[in-house]
């Protein structure tokens, strides 16, 4: 699919493409698997949160293939250059790094605007590393960029055309300030070390990635799918999810009579409780919301249909912190029975 004309598709239209859609983002998500160890939970959540297009925080130590894994992700998407913006945060990054330079002709005018082209506001697919070491001013700007798809030029809100975020960390600090843009990751994944249980594979796996880095290979980028196929299939469950029929007795039936048991549902809302009476970790109303939807597209993009006991593992990445993650990481399969 063309990415700039997915928004011109009906919905009959998308039903008929769905399954073709579905399968190519899980060839390229299989195919994407085979150039890391121990990195298919990544890349798997990675395509979850890009069809569903929540921004995803990735959490490790440096030296983890946090950066690595996102810039293969944007290859095998054949996502190009213009639709693309990458940039490693500090305190002492410059709004005008991210969001673009004030244009000086204008300010002159009284015009406070900024020149955006090949920055954050007019890239697709956005990474952002070090994300927490932003000051207050991007701070500000990220926030509204990621809850309300908007920025401002002088004084007037013009809409970004960012359709997935992608985070990393080293770490997820617990200042109060910060509060608001960690709850804006819904999920977020640890990036471990892999060499204790993946010594070999990873000696194997990092020659040949410095071998492809020296030579300018990206056989990754094997055209399985693109990003127009990843809005389709956002487009597509957004629809689905918002229609309701009539079931033979009359009543209205909505998504998750369709899509989710009943007794499934039940499970998950015991999950969540149980997680903030035994530890303490509180998802917040807007972050259910969000749970539900990702749910849904896990379900769809894995298995084709609705959602089932399995695709409850994402509340394993539901946690604030670091040690939120790794409680999360044991406990939430252990309440599965896995």
């Amino acid at each position: 699919f063309d990415a700039d004309q997915v928004g011109e598709l009906d919905f009959d239209t998308l039903a008929r493409e769905a399954g073709a859609i579905r399968d190519r983002i899980n060839r390229m998500r299989s195919a994407l698997s085979r150039y890391f160890v121990a990195r298919e939970a990544v890349i798997d959540l990675m395509c979850v949160c890009a069809v569903a297009q929540e921004p995803l925080l990735l959490v490790g130590v440096p030296g983890t293939a946090k950066s690595e894994v996102v810039t293969k992700f944007r290859d095998a998407l054949g996502i190009p250059a213009e639709d693309y913006f990458e940039y490693m945060l500090t305190r002492f990054t410059e709004p005008g790094e991210v969001m673009g330079p004030i244009d000086i002709n204008l300010l002159r005018e009284g015009r406070y605007v900024r020149r955006v082209e090949g920055k954050l506001p007019t890239a697709r697919l956005v990474f952002l590393d070090e994300i927490f070491k932003s000051n207050s001013a991007i701070l500000n700007a990220l926030l509204t960029i990621i809850n309300e798809r908007k920025y401002y030029q002088d004084g007037a809100p013009v809409p970004v055309a960012l359709r997935v975020l992608l985070a990393a960390t080293n770490e997820i600090p617990e200042h109060t300030e910060l509060a608001a843009l960690r709850d804006r990751f819904a999920l977020k994944i640890l990036c471990e070390s892999v060499q204790d249980e993946h010594f070999f594979e990873l000696i194997d796996a990092g020659l040949e990635a410095q071998t492809q880095r020296d030579l300018d290979q990206r056989p990754w980028a094997e055209g399985h799918c693109s990003l127009g196929d990843i809005l389709a299939a956002h487009r597509y469950l957004t629809m689905q999810m918002a229609q309701r029929e009539r079931a033979p007795d009359g009543t209205l039936q909505r998504d998750r009579d369709r899509y989710f048991d009943e007794e499934l549902l039940r499970e998950l809302r015991r999950l969540l409780r149980t997680l903030r009476r035994e530890d303490g970790i509180f998802i917040s109303d807007r972050k259910v919301v969000k749970l539900y939807r990702l749910l849904r597209t896990r379900a769809w993009l894995f298995h084709g249909g609705k959602v089932e006991r399995e695709d409850l593992h994402l509340l394993a990445h539901l946690g604030d912190t670091l040690e939120e993650l790794e409680l999360l990481q044991e406990k939430v399969p252990r309440l599965l029975g896995a």
